[in-house]
C-alpha cells in the first residue's frame, strides 16, 4: 500500500515557499507528494485567493491527476496548509479520498466567520495539526466542532505553535527541543493517522 499526498498551500504563499517545501519533504518520508499552486498564485499581480468554487475546481483537477498516477490500493490523502486544508475538506465531500490532513485549519476567517459547515458535512477521517497560539483556530472551539462532526477526527497539538506550527524559542529551549523535532512529532502523528485508515 502506498500513501499519496496532494499538498495544497495556504492563502498567502505558494508551493515554493519554505514552509511548503519543508512539509513536502516531511510527507515524502511516507509516500509520493504532489504539491500544486492554485491559479491565482500563478499569474502576475493580484495574489488574493479566488472564490471558493474556483479553488475547489482547481483542487479537484489536481486530485484527478494524482488519481491517474495511482495504483489500486493506494491511499489518497488531501493535505493542506490553512486554506489548502480547508479546500481539501470541500473536495473530499465530492471526490474519493481516503482522508484529510489539515495543518493549521483556519476555523475562523479574517472576518471572524466560523468555518465549520464543511467539517460537519465531512465523511472521511481528518487529522487536525494545530498550534496552541493559532489565532485562526481556538482549540476549545475546535473541540466543540469535533464533538459535532460525523467523520472521525484526530488532533495533534503543537505546544506554543503558531498558525504555521512554529513553537516559540523560549518553549523549545525549556524543553530542550528543536523545531525539527516538533516537525518530526507532526510526521509521527501523520504516520499514525495514515496507518489507521
Amino acid at each position: 500500500m502506498t500513501y499519496r499526498f496532494l499538498l495544497a498551500h495556504g492563502a498567502g504563499a505558494s508551493s515554493a515557499s519554505p514552509w511548503m517545501q519543508r512539509y513536502a519533504d516531511l510527507l515524502r518520508r511516507l509516500g509520493p507528494v504532489r504539491a500544486f499552486d492554485y491559479p491565482y498564485m500563478k499569474g502576475p499581480g493580484r495574489k488574493a485567493p479566488d472564490k471558493l468554487e474556483a479553488l475547489v475546481a482547481a483542487h479537484r483537477a489536481e486530485l484527478a491527476e494524482l488519481r491517474s498516477e495511482s495504483l489500486a490500493g493506494d491511499r489518497l490523502l488531501l493535505a493542506g496548509k490553512s486554506m489548502g486544508g480547508r479546500i481539501g475538506c470541500h473536495v473530499a465531500l465530492e471526490s474519493a479520498a481516503h482522508g484529510c490532513i489539515c495543518f493549521g485549519y483556519p476555523l475562523r476567517g479574517q472576518n471572524g466567520k466560523l468555518r465549520d459547515q464543511v467539517l460537519l458535512e465531512l465523511r472521511v477521517p481528518v487529522l487536525f495539526v494545530q498550534g496552541t497560539r493559532d489565532e485562526l483556530c481556538d482549540l476549545g472551539e475546535l473541540e466543540a466542532v469535533r464533538a459535532r462532526m460525523s467523520a472521525r477526527s484526530e488532533l495533534h497539538v503543537v505546544d506554543t505553535g503558531n498558525h504555521s506550527l512554529e513553537a516559540t524559542k523560549t518553549s523549545l529551549k525549556a524543553r530542550g527541543a528543536t523545531q525539527a523535532q516538533v516537525e518530526d512529532d507532526v510526521l509521527s502523528a501523520v504516520r499514525a493517522f495514515c496507518e489507521s485508515l
